[in-house]
């Protein structure tokens, strides 16, 4: 949980409280510090934050509205499990914003673009060799938000952004096994260069088979630990 040094120096930002806790707790659940079934005490989080239950209260409903809690009456909010229904409405609005950006921008994306790729394939290279997973998860995101800008479609990113939260802790589980990091670098690669070898259809290709994989990775991981999965 974030302290309230973390809130104090939020708020000089202009945030509310109740923004300011319903981003932490997002992100916290996101990247699984709290996973799937882990309960949520108002009082806790409130004492946390040092804000009354009230922001509390309020970001919590929020998080429930994007499907990323459960509230029982009487018994209290657990964050709830990833929804496979939400992982494939992800993976399409994903699949079809970005490969659409990269059809439509692929043969008119710069040497500039293609440099700033390629650096963030070296950094996700050195995320990979140290073993940095949360910094890989960023990078990754990075990659996919910088390809979308090269794209002119940069204001698409919030919108896949908000689209693939289930899907985003799906990953996140995905990436610590033996190789994971390195496969996704490798097709990264390819988008990059068939961009740069002048083969639009090959980097959408190559895109798309990509932003499949999640698919594959998320049936795998759903019948190795059911209970983190919702199949509603």
């Amino acid at each position: 949980m974030a302290g309230t040094s973390e809130l104090r120096a939020a708020r000089l930002s202009g945030k509310s409280a109740r923004r300011i806790v319903h981003e932490r707790l997002r992100q916290q659940i996101l990247e699984l510090q709290l996973p799937p079934g882990a309960a949520l005490s108002e009082a806790e989080i409130a004492t946390a934050f040092g804000v009354s239950r009230t922001p509390v209260r309020e970001s919590l409903l929020l998080l429930a509205e994007e499907g990323l809690v459960d509230i029982y009456p009487q018994r209290g909010s657990f964050v709830g499990p990833i929804h496979l229904s939400d992982v494939v409405t992800a993976q399409f609005i994903r699949e079809a914003l970005e490969c659409t950006s990269l059809e439509q921008s692929a043969a008119s994306i710069g040497p500039r673009d293609i440099a700033d790729l390629r650096e963030l394939l070296a950094q996700q290279r050195a995320a990979d060799a140290s073993g940095d997973v949360a910094g890989f998860f960023g990078l990754d995101e990075a990659f996919h938000r910088r390809l979308l800008e090269a794209g002119n479609h940069a204001a698409a990113w919030p919108i896949v952004s908000q689209a693939k939260a289930q899907m985003d802790r799906a990953r996140r589980m995905s990436l610590p096994s033996g190789g994971k990091m390195a496969d996704l670098i490798a097709q990264h690669t390819r988008v990059v260069d068939a961009i740069e070898n002048g083969d639009p259809s090959g980097a959408v290709n190559a895109l798309r088979t990509h932003l499949r994989v999640v698919l594959s990775d998320i049936e795998r991981m759903n019948q190795e630990k059911p209970d983190l999965f919702s199949a509603d």
